[in-house]
Order: structure tokens, then sequence, then C-alpha cells
């Protein structure tokens, strides 16, 4: 891929601090050839990272019962790796924004993929949550850079699609270590899920190496201590970002606590799944692949059907129309997190029923509502952030995957006290604060920050 730029042979290589905006190349337009090489790239790297981190999940039940664990200690085996994970994005985000994103991407993901064979010598929970630990946090070089790579590769309408189709390829690496981790381990045993999971993990890593791209447009930050830390306070005090921090966090808080809750019940009488089947219970999150790539669509539509109201208030002048196409474009996507995390409610509340069949088809509404405002807040905060992105989308996923690890301690009191029921009141009253700032994102999408 050619660059109008002087820079190394090397793939890793930086553009200088000094490059000005117009010494850039263009950025990549939807559809076109490097476009989707990136796009695939950073799709199958998704891929990975969470069809090794979402292994555990329908074995939670199994794990308690052969190691004598409680419901929440079992959990820990998940939630161990993402609060690691949460750690990492913290220094590999901004230390992207130094050294580049690729090298970072690369070689902290074939790490995550190293450790599925470590767990196969874990000889206890300990040693296991160890080797999680690990993995979580090297697993965190690809989700605190792949939003920032895309940002400073690609145009606004190319990246909200390919963020969305991104977003996607987390929900099919869950399904598919979910499924393939209950079903394996229903026949041989949870070491031997990991081990099959790391093998494909290594295959796809192959893949992804060969197809991503160099960096065309990416200007190196200096590397130094208090720049990072400017750059953090920055985000965390840009009135358009902090609430989308919050908003990610606290869906996510629910929304996978809420699976592994279903796994307990649903171990019990007069369900009694076994693992394998526990493990298809997350098949439902094949909705949450279909809302995540419709998210920009969603987002844009709505946008749309803002534009000629906005206009019609404009004052003359090219400069105020393209501040009221910003100020809709931006509605539509708070409006999209709206409706994600409005339909995130309404799933929750339909598993209630005692119906398998009920069930299922209110986590399936979950999980839609959930990718839907996931994905877009992601976008949301590659737009707004102002400079610095890894650091931006690092913030906002440290938040993200920081309310994964902590849903279940806030979620345990509320299933022992009362079960399923008390999961579900428990989890409105978080969902009706993320709401709210969503409602509040809408108000402030206005340009004048």
């Amino acid at each position: 891929m050619a660059s109008s730029l002087s820079a190394s042979s090397s793939p890793d290589s930086a553009t200088s601090v000094s490059a000005t905006q117009s010494e850039l190349p263009e950025p990549l337009k939807a559809r076109g050839r490097d476009w989707r090489r990136m796009t695939q790239a950073l799709c199958l790297g998704s891929f990975v990272v969470f069809i090794n981190l979402y292994l555990v999940q329908p074995l939670l039940p199994l794990l308690a019962t052969d190691l004598g664990l409680s419901s929440l200690q079992a959990s820990l085996s998940l939630s161990v790796s993402t609060l690691t994970l949460a750690m990492a994005l913290l220094v590999f985000g901004p230390l992207s924004d130094a050294l580049g994103r690729r090298r970072i991407l690369l070689w902290t993901l074939a790490g995550g993929v190293a450790c599925s064979g470590l767990a196969l010598f874990a000889e206890g929970f300990w040693s296991l949550l160890a080797v999680r630990a690990l993995q979580g946090f090297l697993l965190g070089g690809l989700p605190a850079v792949a939003v920032a790579y895309m940002s400073d590769e690609m145009e606004q309408p190319a990246l909200m699609v390919a963020v969305g189709l991104y977003i996607s390829a987390n929900s099919l690496g869950g399904i598919s270590g979910r499924v393939a981790g209950g079903v394996i381990a229903e026949h041989w045993g949870w070491q031997a899920s990991f081990a099959a999971i790391g093998g494909v993990s290594l295959l796809v890593l192959g893949a992804l190496w060969q197809l991503l791209p160099r960096q065309r447009r990416f200007v190196a930050q200096p590397l130094k201590l208090s720049s990072m830390l400017a750059a953090l306070g920055r985000h965390l005090r840009n009135p358009r970002l902090w609430p989308v921090f919050l908003l990610g966090g606290l869906n996510f808080f629910i929304f996978v606590n809420l699976y592994s809750y279903m796994t307990f019940r649903l171990s019990e009488a007069p369900w009694s799944l076994s693992s394998q089947w526990l493990g298809l219970l997350f098949l439902t999150y094949l909705a949450g692949t279909f809302g995540a790539s419709q998210s920009g669509g969603i987002a844009r539509w709505l946008a749309r059907r803002l534009v000629p109201q906005s206009m019609s208030h404009a004052a003359a002048g090219a400069s105020n129309d393209e501040v009221e196409l910003a100020t809709a474009q931006r509605r539509g996507q708070a409006l999209t997190m709206m409706l994600g995390t409005g339909l995130l409610v309404i799933g929750t509340l339909l598993t209630l029923t005692h119906s398998l069949i009920g069930m299922l088809v209110g986590l399936s509404i979950n999980a839609f509502g959930f990718f839907l405002a996931h994905a877009t807040a992601s976008a949301w905060v590659g737009r707004n952030a102002e400079g610095a992105r890894a650091s931006a989308s690092a913030l906002y996923l440290t938040a993200y995957y920081l309310g994964a690890s902590l849903g279940g301690f806030w979620l345990e009191p509320f299933w022992q006290a009362a079960g399923w029921p008390g999961v579900v009141v428990a989890s409105v009253l978080v969902l009706a604060v993320t709401f709210s700032l969503a409602i509040l994102c809408w108000r402030r999408a206005t340009t004048q920050y």
C-alpha cells in the first residue's frame, strides 16, 4: 500500500510527529480494498479476543461443582480476565498513541492466545485464576487500539460501518467461545476447551497477521507520562465523553453478568441443563451481532430524519449548515443508544417468564439492544475525542470491562435473597441510570463545546 509520506519499510512504521494534515494520505473510503483488509483483520482479531475471553462462561456451574466453589467464586474465572483486560486498556491505549497501533495489537494478541495453552497446566482454581488474569491483560491490547486504528485510517462514513462490523465480530467470538467451550467441556472436560480454542485462535491469528495493513495516517505523540495523563484527564472532562463511558460500563455491568446468573438458574430444577446446553444459550448473541452491524445504518437513518428540521432553523451559510448536520448526526447516535438501552430493559423483563422459549426471546432482545448501544457508543467516542483517540477508546473500554468485572458483586446479593426476580430488579435499577445517560448525550449533541 503506497504512501505519500516518507517512512521506513517496517510494517509498523509511524508517521512523524511533524507531519501536517496535508501530507497525510487520503483516509480510506468504505468498501475499498484496503478498507476491506483492515476491517477483516480487525474483525478476526476481535473474534480471537472474545472466543478466548468468554469460553469459561458456560462452564461456571461445572467449575463450581468440580472445584467446590460458590457461584461468586466460579464467576471470578471470568471477571478476573475482564478486570485485568480493563487495566491493560489504560496501558496499551495511551502507549499506542506514541508507539503505533499495529505492533502492540499483534504481539499482545499472540501472548493472549498462548495463555490458552498455559491453562492446560493449571492444577487448581488459583493457578487457573492466575493464567486467566494474565490472559485478560494481554487480550486487552487489541480492543485498546482497534477503534483508534480505524479512526486514524478511515473517513467518518467508513468508520461507522467498520466499527459496526468489528463489534459484530465481538459477539461472534463470544458466541463461538461459549458454545464451543460448553460442548467440548461436556465430553472431554474444561481443560480440553482451552486446548481447542487455543488451536483455532492460532490459525486465525496467522491470517490476521497477513491481512492487517500498515499504518498510513498515524501521527505519533511523545511518550511522556505527563502527556498521557493529560490526555486521559482531557477525555474525562469532555462533556460528550464521560456520560458514554458510564453508559457502556453500566450496560455491560448488567448484560454479561445477567447471562452468568442465567446459567446458574437453568442448571437448577426444573431445567437442569448441562454445560453443553448452557453453551447453546449464548446463540442468542447472534441477535447482538445483527444489532451491532446495523448500528451505523440506524444512527444515519435517525440523523437524516433530524436534518430537515435542524436546517430550517439554521442561519444562511455553509458553515452553519455543517454545524447543524453534525448536531443531527450526534443526535441520531444518541437516539440509537436510547433505543438500545430501552430494548435491554424490555428483554430483561421478558426473562421473568418460566418458559425456556420466552427466556430465549428475552435474551435475544437483550443482545440486540445491548450491542446496538455498544457499537454506537464506541463510534461516538472515536468521533468526539479531542486527539489521543486510543486513550479515549481505552477509557471507554476500561469502564466497559470494569462493569463486567464488578456486576456480579451487585447482582449476587439479589440472587441469594430473591433468585431470578431479584436479579431482574437489580438490573432494571441500573438500566434506568444508563437510559438517563443516553438522554444526556442527546442534550449534549450540540457542537458548541
